[in-house]
C-alpha cells in the first residue's frame, strides 16, 4: 500500500535554516509528496517568502501562536494520510522517508521515529545521537531515546562511550513509547482522533502527551533506523535556555503528569513522582535555575 506523505514544518524566524531545510526535503523527498510550511506570524512574512522560493505551499497564521498552534493548523491542511512534523533546523536524507513510511501498512502504527542525529558544525569524528524516540518514567519524565551515544555512520550501529571499553550496537527497528516531533511521522488520521497538539502547551513536551493519547487509543509508535534525521539541536534556544524557556519546559512536563498519568497508576508512581521532583530540585538549585524551574512546577498546579 502506498501512503501519501505531507510534510509539515512550522516556522517563526529563522528563513536561513528553512532554507537548508526545504532544501534537503525537496532533494531527497519521494514523488508526490506535498510540503506545507506553517508561518507563525513572521516579521514581514520572512518565511512565507522563503517558502514561495522553494515552490512550496506556505500557510501564514496572523500572529506567533506557538509550535502547537502552528502544527495543528498545517495538519488541518495537509492532504496525505501520512503527516511528518519537521522542525525547521532539521535536514533530511536519502531514503528517510521511505524507510518510515513503509510501516504505516500496519493499521495498528500510528506514529514512527527515524534516527535523528545531532548536527553539530566543526565536529569531528562521529556525530551524537538526539533521539531514537522517547520513553517515559512512571515517575513523571521523559527522555530522548539513545540521547548522546555516538553513531558509527556507515556501519549501522551506534557506540556505547559510557562502559569502560566501548561497545558496538547493531539498532534494528522496533517498539518504542513514544515519537518525538521534531521529526516524527504520524497516521494523520490517528491524529486527528487523539486532538492533535495541545494548543495550551505552546512549546516543549507537547509530543509526549499527543504520544500519550495516541497510545490511548491503541496505536503503537516505531522506530526505524533507516530514516535518518539531521537537527541542529542548539539552533532552538542557544546552549543556555533563557528564564522563559526554563519556565515552560518545567510546566508542561509537569503538565504531561497530571493530565495522563491517572487512577491507580497515579497512585503508585506518586511516590516515584515525588522524588523525581526533589532530585529536580537539587540539581536546579546547583545549576542556579531553580527559580524558573519551581515557577513552571506551581504554574502548572495551579493552571497557569
Amino acid at each position: 500500500m502506498t501512503h501519501w506523505l505531507s510534510v509539515v514544518i512550522p516556522s517563526y524566524a529563522r528563513a536561513d535554516l528553512l532554507g537548508l531545510c526545504l532544501a534537503s526535503v525537496r532533494r531527497h523527498a519521494p514523488a508526490g509528496t506535498e510540503v506545507l510550511v506553517v508561518d507563525d506570524g513572521s516579521t514581514n512574512a520572512v518565511i512565507s517568502r522563503t517558502a514561495e522560493r522553494f515552490g512550496v505551499r506556505a500557510i501564514r497564521l496572523p500572529k506567533q501562536s506557538g509550535f502547537c498552534v502552528a502544527a495543528n493548523a498545517g495538519i488541518a491542511a495537509a492532504r496525505g494520510d501520512v503527516v511528518e512534523m519537521l522542525n525547521d533546523d532539521t535536514e533530511v536524507t536519502a531514503g528517510w522517508a521511505d524507510a518510515a513510511l513503509r510501516w504505516f501498512a500496519d493499521p495498528g502504527v500510528g506514529a514512527v521515529a527515524p534516527l535523528v542525529l545531532q548536527l553539530e558544525p566543526g565536529r569531528t569524528g562521529n556525530p551524537r545521537i538526539d533521539s531514537a524516540g522517547d520513553e517515559y518514567d512512571p515517575g513523571g519524565f521523559a527522555r530522548k531515546r539513545w540521547h548522546g551515544l555516538e553513531w558509527a555512520v556507515g556501519s549501522g550501529q551506534w557506540i556505547d562511550q559510557t562502559v569502560f571499553l566501548p561497545t558496538a550496537h547493531c539498532p534494528l527497528p522496533t517498539e518504542v513509547w513514544g515519537v518525538s516531533a521534531a521529526a516524527g511521522f504520524y497516521r494523520r488520521s490517528a491524529l486527528l482522533a487523539a486532538g492533535g497538539f495541545p494548543p495550551d502547551f505552546g512549546a516543549y513536551f507537547e509530543d509526549v502527551d499527543l504520544s500519550f493519547r495516541l497510545r490511548k487509543l491503541g496505536f503503537a509508535a516505531r522506530f526505524d533506523p533507516d530514516s535518518v534525521v539531521w537537527h541542529r539541536v542548539s539552533a532552538s534556544y542557544g546552549r543556555r535556555p533563557g528564564r522563559r524557556t526554563l519556565e515552560l519546559q518545567s510546566r508542561n512536563e509537569e503538565r504531561v503528569y497530571w493530565r495522563n498519568v491517572r487512577g491507580r497508576d497515579r497512585l503508585r508512581s506518586l511516590p516515584r513522582h515525588a522524588a523525581v521532583l526533589a532530585g529536580k530540585a537539587c540539581r536546579r538549585l546547583t545549576e542556579g535555575t531553580f527559580t524558573p524551574w519551581a515557577v513552571g512546577r506551581v504554574r502548572a498546579w495551579v493552571g497557569g
